[in-house]
């Protein structure tokens, strides 16, 4: 028996980006809050790089498609009907334990794709309504970065100053400036100088040193929060008047619990959480929990990228440290009437980085040195001498794009998987192809001697976005402006499915700044929704 002790005024699925900010945050109002979280905490020496296997851990232990991996906290995801593979993890932090670290907002345009371009539908906010929360979680990251990109409206100084762009960084500005195009040294969440106690990232480990298990979890922890790890979700329970109460989840022993609360929020990414909503199906509830307009799952978008490699004569140093963008290019960012598709794209530079392994193995490009006589004279062509640049598009949202449950495959408690549908729109590779040529002309412009190309990546699917997504219109969205179910007052979603548009940039800013936002909600105006 269930007693009133027992019950969480908040119970948060999912302890990743989204969960750790909104956790810190709501733990400033004294509610009791609760987070099952279905992975465990990775150690902060977990993969050291200076091992001999830590190139092999990147590709078994440590990769980040989760068919791949198969931790026992894992559940399978079908992606044979899509071109690209889901990246994700299961962990206090989520998939920020993969990160790159890279930080960039969105611009005030990707709001209002409707009004502009008359394309997909605005969000329900405005930039200037996220922008506070924009720069709160900027100095909890202590992000790193430099003042006065004109991409974007005027920001805040960085919390400490720009990480080094690098001599290959160098070289490609020098190519940048002969063409005239936009480019500005990324912000990154990783400090560049020792920050709140932290120390930079210096590339010792695979793992990021600026995920929410390192920036958000432990202050939320010393403010009460109750975190529950290896804690897999089945389904969201609701009462007798269609409200949620809880979850039913398994413990680590394989036992079935049950956690009640006055609030459940959904914090498990747009596969996860599209999953345990479809999965926690009743009388009330038939086709899943908050989906009565069928919505659920649907219009899950990526951000579809194209690689660029460009060969030079010089060699570069090869060195650890941040794997983010060292900077990027937003010239191809907005609509343009002259191109023959609608949105644009941003090139991220990535730099000379890489691993005698992973060189030969093709890097993000996914196209291995040839094995054979020339294999080393190929190899040492690449190795050292190579600059990559990243197309990103903005994926605009189309129904037929969607997670559903997987009719076959479960993970290791019965639950069933996950199943993924998905196509590139024929504006995105248009898009794609607009980028590659760019991307090639500003690397022959920096002195590049051969360039290599691959028009979309198959392991680009860190990025599973709308799949809930915000909207004023109950018909046609499943949360309102705040990240609550339009159909359950009490149930709100805080991750990456609640967006309505992609943009063309890494949405983990945007996601934290939303649960920032929904946290400050419950705590203000919402506040009744826990009474």
């Amino acid at each position: 028996m269930v007693t009133a002790s027992d019950i969480a005024d908040v119970l948060v699925i999912g302890a990743g980006a989204s969960g750790g900010a909104f956790c810190w945050s709501l733990s400033e109002s004294g509610a009791k809050i609760v987070c099952l979280e279905q992975g465990g905490w990775v150690p902060l020496d977990a993969f050291p790089t200076d091992k001999p296997e830590s190139a092999i851990n990147w590709q078994t232990a440590f990769n980040p498609n989760p068919n791949m991996r198969r931790l026992a906290e894992d559940y399978p995801v079908d992606e044979s009907e899509t071109p690209i593979s889901p990246l994700m993890y299961n962990a206090v932090g989520g998939s920020l334990i993969h990160w790159g670290s890279h930080f960039p907002r969105f611009h005030p345009s990707d709001f209002m794709v409707k009004t502009l371009d008359g394309v997909a539908d605005d969000w329900p906010m405005t930039y200037q309504e996220l922008e506070p929360y924009y720069d709160l979680n900027d100095k909890m990251h202590g992000v790193s970065g430099l003042k006065g990109d004109p991409a974007y409206p005027p920001k805040p100084d960085r919390p400490t100053p720009p990480l080094s762009i690098g001599h290959s960084g160098e070289v490609l500005a020098r190519g940048f400036n002969k063409l005239g195009w936009h480019w500005w040294p990324s912000d990154n969440a990783i400090p560049s100088v020792e920050y709140n106690g932290n120390d930079p990232d210096h590339g010792g480990y695979l793992r990021s040193m600026t995920s929410s298990d390192i920036v958000y979890w432990p202050k939320a922890l010393r403010k009460g929060v109750q975190l529950k790890t290896y804690s897999r979700v089945r389904e969201i329970i609701v009462d007798k008047n269609g409200k949620a109460a809880g979850a039913i989840y398994y413990d680590q022993n394989g036992d079935l619990q049950i956690q009640k609360a006055k609030v459940v929020v959904m914090a498990a990414n747009g596969v996860g959480t599209s999953r345990i909503l479809l999965n926690s199906k009743s009388g009330m509830f038939p086709d899943g929990l908050a989906n009565s307009t069928g919505l659920v799952g649907k219009n899950l978008m990526h951000h579809p990228c194209g690689m660029v490699v460009g060969l030079f004569e010089e060699a570069f140093e090869f060195k650890g440290g941040p794997r983010g963008s060292s900077m990027l290019s937003q010239e191809f960012y907005e609509t343009d009437s002259n191109r023959d598709f609608i949105r644009g794209y941003d090139l991220q530079v990535l730099g000379s980085e890489q691993a005698p392994l992973a060189s030969a193995l093709g890097g993000l490009l996914g196209l291995p040195v040839s094995w054979g006589e020339n294999h080393h004279n190929e190899f040492s062509e690449r190795f050292r001498h190579t600059i990559g640049i990243s197309i990103m598009t903005e994926d605009l949202p189309e129904e037929h794009n969607q997670v559903s449950l997987d009719p076959i495959h479960t993970d290791s408690d019965g639950i069933p998987g996950a199943k993924i549908n998905y196509t590139v729109s024929d504006n995105t590779h248009r898009m794609l192809d607009h980028g590659l040529d760019r991307a090639s002309e500003v690397l022959k412009a920096a002195g590049a001697t051969k360039i290599m190309s691959a028009h979309l990546r198959r392991n680009c699917g860190w990025h599973l976005l709308g799949t809930a997504r915000m909207g004023d219109n109950a018909e046609t969205s499943v949360v309102d402006r705040w990240g609550r179910t339009h159909d359950v007052s009490n149930l709100f979603i805080i991750d990456g499915s609640i967006f309505t548009t992609s943009a063309c940039i890494n949405p983990t800013p945007t996601i934290e700044a939303l649960a920032l936002r929904t946290a400050d909600y419950l705590k203000g105006e919402g506040s009744s929704t826990i009474s």
